[in-house]
C-alpha cells in the first residue's frame, strides 16, 4: 500500500484534463481550492488507467476497501490497480450497478450524486466537522486547506459506512479540532482530529460495536474501543507524515 503525498492530494481536487496534463507544478499555483460538483470524469477508468481522475475515483470509493474486517485501504496514488478495481466492484454492487470493476458513465453518475455543490458529500456538511471552539478548520497541526481536503476524504469513507449501515443517519460528535480545543478536551498533541482525518461518530439505531464492525471494512486504520458511546475512526496510516503511521484497532478484530 502506498501513501499519497500532499502534492498528490492537492492534485485530486481538480477534475479537468488541463490540470491533469499540467501536473503538480500547476496545482501548486492554484493551491487547495475545493472541487466543483459533477466531477469531469473521462469516458471510463479501469485497471491500467492512471492520473488525477483515478486518484479522485480512489478517494470516492475508499470506504469500500474490503468485504470483511481487513487492515487494508485504497491507496490514493492515481494508479488503477487490483485494489481499486475491487473497491469499485463493491461500490457498484452496493448501488445496484453491474459490478465489473470498470468505472464508466453509470458509476460516475452515482459518484457525482454523492457530491454537493460546495464539495461536501450528500449526507454530510462541512459545518459538522469544524472545530467546536469556533475556529472552523483553522488552528490545527496543518493548514486549513489541507484539513478541509482531509475532511472531504473522511466524508466519502463515512458515506460508504452509512450505506453499509442501511442508510442510517450518522451524527458527527467530533470532527476537526484546533490544537487549542484538542488540548482543552485532553486529546493527544498529535491527535488525528487536529489534521482532519478523524471523526467520532454515532449511527442511529446501531450499537457502537456494530459501527466498529462496519468500520473494519471501510479502510479506517484507527478505531477506538467500541465500549464507549461513540466510535472514533481515522485514516492515520495514509498520513504517516502526521506521526501515527501504524494500524490501531484498539479492540482488534471485533
Amino acid at each position: 500500500m502506498n501513501r499519497s503525498s500532499l502534492d498528490r492530494r492537492s492534485l485530486l481536487r481538480y477534475g479537468t484534463g488541463v490540470v491533469a496534463a499540467a501536473g503538480l507544478a500547476a496545482v501548486a499555483e492554484v493551491g487547495l481550492a475545493r472541487p466543483a460538483a459533477a466531477y469531469g470524469w473521462p469516458g471510463s477508468l479501469g485497471q491500467g488507467s492512471s492520473g488525477a481522475a483515478v486518484a479522485e475515483l480512489q478517494i470516492r470509493v475508499a470506504g469500500w476497501a474490503a468485504d470483511a474486517a481487513s487492515q487494508t485501504y485504497v491507496a490514493v496514488d492515481g494508479s488503477f490497480g487490483p485494489g481499486t478495481a475491487a473497491a469499485v466492484r463493491r461500490f457498484q454492487a452496493a448501488y445496484g450497478l453491474s459490478a465489473d470493476g470498470v468505472a464508466g458513465p453509470q458509476t460516475f453518475g452515482v459518484l457525482n450524486s454523492l457530491e454537493k455543490s460546495d464539495g461536501s458529500t450528500s449526507h454530510f456538511d462541512w459545518s459538522e466537522f469544524t472545530s467546536h471552539d469556533g475556529s472552523g478548520f483553522g488552528g490545527g497541526n496543518v493548514g486549513s486547506g489541507e484539513v478541509r481536503e482531509n475532511v472531504r476524504r473522511t466524508m466519502y469513507k463515512l458515506e460508504a459506512l452509512r450505506k453499509k449501515a442501511g442508510g442510517r443517519a450518522i451524527t458527527i460528535n467530533s470532527g476537526f479540532r484546533s490544537t487549542a480545543y484538542n488540548a482543552q478536551v485532553g486529546g493527544a498533541s498529535n491527535s488525528m482530529h487536529t489534521y482532519g482525518v478523524a471523526a467520532d461518530i454515532a449511527v442511529s439505531g446501531l450499537s457502537t460495536l456494530s459501527v466498529y464492525r462496519i468500520a473494519e471494512t471501510c479502510g479506517f486504520s484507527g478505531l477506538e474501543t467500541y465500549t464507549v458511546s461513540w466510535q472514533h475512526v481515522d485514516s492515520r496510516v495514509e498520513h504517516g507524515n502526521y506521526g501515527s503511521g501504524f494500524w490501531w484497532w484498539q479492540d482488534g478484530v471485533a
